[in-house]
């Protein structure tokens, strides 16, 4: 099959759990004999210029560079170019994208939508915004052949919500257990002596909670945070001002090294996890392929994931003694971090992830219909534009 991915900035993965989704799931798609094309945000990759990443094809693409504009003009732009030469099932990631559905239903192209978390409770939107994120998402219910959630919690909110049923396929986890610690010195850092945030800078991901909690624990090991956002100064600045308040916390802004950044994971005594609003987050489950015991902000879907092997906190009293439980019983916090790995092996696995899409495109291209405006054309013996069946790149039928 060919396979287009688009809605994301695209590969290589530098931002969020989509980017994470589409290299993780479209590198293995290749590799089970699909051609994938990724679409990508011009910038997005100013080291990677080739056209291929990992077998991927991929088409990069302008967008503006406004908040509220930056992925539906990139996606628009995408699914233009994507018309031109349609692929036999489109991945759209994030409901918001929805708008941009009816154009590749109409052109005969399966749509599967991977539904975000509930954005449309995330702060930097304001009221304007919430409200198309919760139509996007009545749109996408309508205009999809098929919706993809990323954990239970969200796939019941699409049942409750619209009465709809999605596909359940979660996030992959990638086992950190040889990554070494030879980069930490270049942080000051050393193994187990430090607790970790990797998270981008917005209100829903709690980073000003977890710098409050540390600052007002006993902890001695220093809170290092990983992260930043586009579009976020003011919080990003709230976030420094407490951070400024005590010599424990290093932010260390973007770290694009994975290398370093999984020995980051690995190494910690604690990953402190702040995200409320969205799926499976591929973060938390980083930390857990780290055996790193995880503290995370007490919403079903952490809850979900790290079940009883996870502690949980709702405010900063509540982290604060997360750290100092942490530090008092360093031996009961690695066991806990191994018991969270040993849970994690067999759950989220991307191997197992990737044949999931694979199974679903196969399931939708095998009930193709022609759309209406070919069924009118064929009514009037002109040539059919459209397909029934999946594309091969090299047709075995004469023009």
């Amino acid at each position: 099959m060919r396979i287009a991915m688009l809605g994301t900035r695209g590969v290589p993965a530098r931002y969020g759990g989509f980017e994470t989704c589409v290299e993780e799931v479209g590198a293995r798609l290749v590799r089970l004999g699909h051609e994938v094309t990724v679409y990508c945000r011009n910038g997005n990759d100013e080291i990677e210029r080739s056209p291929e990443y990992r077998g991927m094809r991929l088409v990069r693409l302008p967008a503006l560079r406004r908040k509220t504009l930056e992925t539906l003009s990139h996606t628009g732009v995408s699914v233009g170019h994507l018309l031109r030469d349609p692929p036999d099932v489109a991945v759209v990631f994030n409901a918001a994208n929805a708008p941009f559905l009816p154009l590749l239903r109409a052109r005969g192209v399966p749509v599967v939508t991977h539904v975000d978390g509930l954005e449309w409770k995330r702060a930097k939107w304001g009221r304007l915004g919430s409200r198309y994120y919760r139509a996007a998402e009545a749109l996408a219910v309508r205009c999809s052949d098929a919706l993809i959630a990323d954990s239970r919690g969200i796939q019941d909110y699409y049942a409750q919500r619209f009465d709809v049923g999605t596909e359940y396929i979660p996030y992959g986890a990638p086992v950190l257990d040889t990554v070494g610690a030879d980069t930490l010195s270049e942080h000051g850092l050393r193994a187990g002596e430090y607790h970790l945030v990797v998270a981008r800078f917005e209100p829903e991901n709690h980073v000003d909670v977890a710098v409050a909690g540390y600052l007002r624990s006993g902890a001695v090991h220093p809170l290092v945070i990983v992260g930043a956002a586009p579009y976020a100064d003011s919080y990003t600045a709230h976030v420094r001002r407490l951070a400024a308040r005590g010599s424990g916390v290093r932010l260390l802004g973007s770290v694009w090294d994975q290398r370093g950044l999984d020995q980051l994971y690995a190494n910690a005594l604690t990953y402190v996890h702040g995200h409320s609003v969205g799926g499976t987050n591929p973060s938390l489950l980083r930390a857990m392929g780290a055996a790193t015991a995880t503290s995370a902000y007490d919403v079903p879907f952490n809850r979900e994931v790290l079940g009883e092997h996870g502690v949980y906190f709702t405010d900063p009293a509540s982290l604060a003694e997360c750290f100092d439980r942490a530090e008092e019983f360093p031996q009961d916090t690695m066991d806990r971090g191994r018991a969270q790995l040993s849970a994690l092996r067999g759950n989220y696995d991307w191997d197992v992830v990737a044949r999931g899409y694979a199974e679903l495109a196969e399931r939708l291209c095998a009930r193709r219909v022609f759309p209406v405006r070919e069924k009118v054309s064929r009514l009037f013996g002109r040539a059919v534009t459209g397909r029934t069946e999946p594309r091969r790149s090299q047709p075995d039928r004469k023009e």
